[in-house]
């Protein structure tokens, strides 16, 4: 008993002294380590000795002696202001901007701030994924295809560069046809081919000229998965090559998809060579890697930069112009690369763009006219449409079978929780009686495992397929309202009824058809329908639609979404139901392992639309700047739909809709065949951009000095100043005058006219109104705005420039009247 009594007494010392040794352990405990990247002083190898009036010999000898010293630079700095063993070095940036990343804590962070020659660190914010017909719907085949020799031709000569996952080197729409050799000299592009799982060095074909992998800051902040994480460029999650796929994936690729023929693919530019720069994996993405792909897409010297992942929200602490991932697209502008960026996935809430600056095109996303209708008709004679890409019940649809609830046929002796994704939502086939379910369709509830995102509809099909199913219907349920359906594949019969209204039709009916006894058995299912096909596509849906995932505008100049005198979006392009190729690996989608095409929708979708686009205009046009191709797009596009209505986009509520301003499509839905010769063009350069910079309100002369390099000498009067093909004003005080410079790429002289839509509460003039320019020409125009009213947010209008030789030339107004 003592000895007992001596125990307990101990124990409280005891464990006061283990709590005491914790609480100094805490108070030691190393910092958690994140990557941060940082840039120094000193010019990059691209523009050593100033900026660049051609493509510098980046293979020189002089240029590899400077590129080494600048990493000596680099990691003398750490070894010098650093504790040995508490960093680790991941990247050096030497070709546009002169930098590093490097893996440590947030006080050895703080130390390098302070270091000497360090202009800017930033702690990564890591890179996410901004998750065919259209050819045919932007009239390429008839227009821009035919101008460049048709589509065994078409980007022929131009390299576009894609820092995604990767690249999934067999697929048909990347294969060399050696029947149709190139014939263009790409010499100006000196990419290699990096080697690994599933990519050996004949993956480097012609089609795909350079290929590289970047992993070191993935690798720093994750445990990667061998299975998915291949340290390869090879693509195991599906998304790079889909998105390398619509801009430059070889014409008249059939799509088949379990065994069904959905038609041909083909990319924006066939014909245009393909760089792949691997840097976000399925188990992370880091900006570090993302950037350092971006550095070497321009040493390598890639024409086109498609830019379909990146960071989805605002740095921290600096103007969103001035974050470390826009200042590299800024350096890449810099260097003659036409730099396409997604808009970001946020929608349709304003102020969720994540693409900030002018010298990136930001792209939004629309739907086209193709549709996919699907249905279910009950034994009534009903007919309820639905969504899901799938094939008839047995029968062809004509033959009815029975349909029961999946609550109804709850397996009485199954030992599983009572839970929604079990009882109602056919994610688990031990939940469901194989007797009352095999040879039916059985109905499937949306409910709290899919609201909050547990349940899928890959479990579902599964469940179908172990026990038989003929079919499945997925409804809604009104506790959680209508949701969102997007075409999938599905191996068996089903479909998806996302309507409130819709599903109740159904579940009505199989209520009155369905008996119980007296005991609270059920004693027949006598509701009975049938499942059409899925999967043959219709063009006759209204297009285009801004998505209602697409971000939307104002611009923000910071994280208090502070509105930015920037048009953002800047284009609208296809992004909704996007087929495109894709890794049998499939890693982040069940629903899509083995297969070899994809039907997606994002802006992801959308930006490798324009940079197709920006590869066909590039090639017909090979003098053109990024500017001048930015410009042409610009101005050359509609805000009109394909029945000559304004168009619209789709709102917050289930298919809601409502007019689309600038905020939603930019200066409108792109119009390739009108781009290619737009008559003018509004140019802007390296200069301009820091004179932007400089105009500021809220930032620092300094600032600029210390992330840029370079001097204020110079600021735009006001940031609207900036030369884009649109004007935007976010605080517009009485009057102010605007000015914009355009050029005469036509091979004429041309006569042009100018018309005013003024933004409500303005008026707007032009000066001059009307004038003649000569070819290679310019002619500046005076924009004056005044306010006539005073409003509570932006309002839109545009001026349209006519031209006597039929060119017309948009350019959109977003305005916020604030003070008369």
């Amino acid at each position: 008993m003592q000895s007992s009594m001596s125990t307990n007494v101990l124990l409280p010392s005891l464990c006061f002294i283990a709590l005491l040794a914790s609480v100094i352990l805490t108070g030691f405990a190393e910092e958690e380590r994140a990557i941060y990247l940082v840039l120094m002083e000193g010019d990059p190898v691209a523009f050593n000795g100033g900026s660049p009036s051609s493509r510098l010999d980046l293979h020189s000898e002089v240029s590899k002696a400077h590129a080494k010293r600048l990493v000596d630079s680099h990691d003398q700095l750490l070894r010098s202001n650093l504790e040995t063993g508490n960093y680790s070095k991941l990247y050096s940036f030497k070709h546009i901007a002169n930098g590093f990343a490097v893996h440590t804590t947030p006080s050895q962070a703080e130390k390098l701030k302070n270091a000497p020659r360090v202009k800017l660190v930033e702690r990564d914010r890591g890179a996410k994924l901004m998750t065919t017909y259209t050819p045919r719907f932007l009239k390429l085949p008839e227009g821009v295809w035919t101008q460049e020799g048709g589509q065994r031709n078409a980007g022929e000569g131009i390299v576009i560069g894609f820092v995604d996952t990767g690249i999934n080197p067999a697929h048909l729409s990347f294969a060399y046809n050696p029947l149709s050799p190139f014939t263009s000299n790409i010499s100006h592009f000196s990419g290699s081919c990096e080697t690994g799982p599933l990519f050996p060095a004949t993956s480097c074909n012609g089609k795909i000229v350079s290929a590289k992998f970047f992993s070191a800051g993935a690798r720093a902040v994750a445990t990667l998965n061998a299975s998915v994480d291949f340290l390869s460029p090879f693509d195991t999650d599906g998304h790079g090559s889909h998105v390398a796929s619509v801009a430059a994936g070889n014409a008249g690729i059939p799509v088949v998809v379990n065994g069904f023929y959905y038609g041909q693919a083909s990319g924006m530019a066939p014909r245009a060579r393909i760089a792949v720069y691997k840097a976000v994996y399925p188990t992370v993405g880091t900006l570090a890697d993302v950037v350092s792909a971006m550095d070497q897409a321009v040493r390598d010297g890639v024409d086109v930069l498609a830019l379909s992942v990146g960071p989805d929200e605002p740095p921290e602490d600096t103007v969103t112009f001035l974050s470390m991932f826009d200042v590299f697209m800024l350096y890449a502008r810099r260097a003659g690369v036409f730099v396409v960026q997604a808009a970001g996935n946020r929608g349709p809430d304003p102020s969720s763009v994540v693409s900030y600056s002018p010298w990136a095109v930001g792209v939004a996303s629309s739907g086209t006219d193709r549709i996919y209708p699907s249905s279910i008709v009950l034994g009534n004679g009903a007919r309820i449409e639905g969504v899901g890409l799938s094939a008839p019940t047995f029968g062809q649809g004509l033959l009815q079978h029975r349909l029961v609830l999946a609550k109804d046929a709850i397996n009485p002796i199954g030992l599983f929780p009572r839970t929604p994704p079990y009882v109602e939502e056919c994610q688990f086939p031990e939940a469901l009686d194989p007797r009352l379910v095999v040879g039916s369709i059985v109905i499937c509830t949306f409910s709290e495992g899919f609201y909050n995102g547990t349940s899928t509809l890959n479990a579902i099909i599964n469940t179908a397929r172990a026990l038989g199913f003929l079919g499945f219907v997925l409804v809604a349920n009104p506790a959680y309202g209508d949701f969102i359906a997007e075409p999938l594949p599905f191996t068996v019969s089903g479909i998806m009824v996302p309507n409130v209204t819709n599903s109740q039709v159904i579940l009505q009916y199989y209520e009155q058809q369905t008996f119980k006894g007296e005991r609270g058995f059920f004693t027949r299912f006598a509701a009975r329908a049938s499942i059409g096909e899925g999967r043959a596509a219709s063009f006759m849906g209204q297009a285009p639609i801004v998505s209602r995932f697409s971000s939307r505008g104002p611009d923000i100049i910071d994280r208090d979404r502070k509105p930015a005198d920037v048009l953002k979006p800047d284009i609208l392009a296809p992004g909704h139901q996007i087929w495109g190729a894709w890794s049998p690996f499939s890693a982040l989608e069940p629903s899509l392992v083995g297969h070899s095409f994809a039907l997606l929708s994002g802006t992801s979708m959308a930006t490798p639309h324009i940079s197709g686009i920006a590869a066909l205009i590039k090639q017909y046009n090979p003098s053109w700047t990024p500017s001048i191709i930015a410009s042409a797009i610009s101005t050359t596009a509609t805000k009109y739909d394909k029945n000559g209505e304004l168009i619209m986009a789709e709102g917050s509520d289930v298919g809601s809709q409502y007019p689309s301003t600038p905020f939603d499509f930019g200066a409108g839905f792109v119009s390739p065949s009108r781009a290619m010769d737009p008559g003018l063009v509004l140019s802007s350069g390296y200069e301009d951009y820091i004179r932007f910079l400089c105009s500021l309100h809220d930032t620092n002369p300094g600032t600029i000095k210390t992330v840029t390099g370079e001097l204020c000498n110079k600021p735009l009067d006001h940031p609207a100043n900036l030369n884009l093909p649109s004007v935007t004003i976010s605080a517009l005080n009485r009057s102010r005058l605007v000015r914009r410079v355009f050029m005469n790429v036509g091979r004429k002289p041309e006569t042009y006219f100018s018309s005013v839509l003024p933004p409500n509460g303005t008026t707007v003039d032009i000066s001059p109104p009307t004038f003649t320019i000569a070819p290679q020409g310019t002619q500046e125009l005076g924009i004056q705005f005044n306010v006539t009213r005073a409003m509570d947010q932006f309002t839109f209008g545009e001026i349209v420039l006519t031209g006597s030789l039929n060119h017309i030339v948009r350019i959109p107004l977003s305005v916020f009247p604030v003070c008369i």
